[in-house]
């Protein structure tokens, strides 16, 4: 059908213009289907590019955090072979520092392998998996640290005592007396409080000197002494541990969105 602003021209004249007129929809039609075509490609192209960098950056940071586990399980070890400190505590033989080192290395090494294969395989029963332990090794950080505070002084009375306790199996119990050599060569410290713990006189492995601090009083003073940088590291930790949690909720949302625009 001929349009109304034809009617009034020659035949020939006419039918060029509805040739020329039918070519110009044709090329703005066929335009504009490429247009929307290209533009609706954007948005998949741009979630594979987010998609990609955040599941190599989540998978790098795990990759770091899994060495440091590593470091942490192999120093706990090194520890727990070297120096059996646990023997001082009858009650609590196992509340040692190497043995908590080889815990918190292994959980360390679990959670950052899930992180890292959740990553790279874009899996999202991963990725929550290891958002979720996270999560939970966060509240226990919190709950432990409030407990310390809340208990602080019980906790001095339970090492002041089995310390204590300790020196008096030191001329019966070989492992007591390795432990506490190990720690006053270590620290250049005598007895817990002083000399005066050891009623036989201090042992060969006790500095020579009139005022030789006690090996718990030591450990305190360098406890307050470094408190501000035990701080600033707990509170590193924790940040990380919040990053890590996002990067791992940011990348399963990344992974929905694309799985979307894609029509997976």
């Amino acid at each position: 059908m001929i349009g109304p602003k034809f009617h009034n021209c020659p035949r020939h004249l006419c039918y060029q213009l509805c040739r020329g007129h039918l070519k110009e929809n044709l090329h703005t039609q066929h335009k504009g289907l490429r247009h929307g075509a290209c533009k609706g490609q954007d948005f998949p192209s741009m979630g594979m590019s987010t998609l990609k960098l955040l599941k190599y950056v989540l998978f790098f940071f795990n990759l770091l955090f899994w060495f440091c586990g590593c470091c942490i399980l192999g120093f706990g070890i090194y520890l727990l072979v070297h120096n059996n400190l646990g023997v001082l505590f009858h009650k609590l033989p196992f509340l040692t520092l190497g043995n908590v080192l080889i815990i918190v290395g292994t959980i360390i090494m679990v959670v950052a392998f899930l992180g890292c294969m959740g990553s790279i395989k874009e899996n999202k029963c991963l990725l929550m998996s290891f958002f979720v332990l996270l999560l939970i090794i966060l509240l226990a950080e919190v709950t432990l640290a409030i407990l310390l505070f809340l208990y602080e002084q019980k906790l001095h009375n339970y090492v002041a005592d089995g310390l204590t306790e300790s020196i008096q199996r030191y001329y019966s119990d070989n492992s007591t007396r390795a432990a506490w050599d190990s720690i006053q060569s270590f620290l250049h410290c005598c007895g817990v409080n002083g000399t005066n713990d050891w009623i036989r006189g201090p042992p060969a492995s006790c500095p020579q000197g009139q005022q030789i601090q006690g090996c718990y009083t030591k450990a305190q003073l360098w406890f307050h002494s470094n408190f501000l940088y035990i701080g600033i590291i707990t509170i590193c930790v924790c940040v990380i541990q919040v990053l890590g949690m996002s990067f791992a909720l940011t990348l399963n949302c990344q992974i929905d969105k694309t799985s979307q625009a894609l029509g997976l």
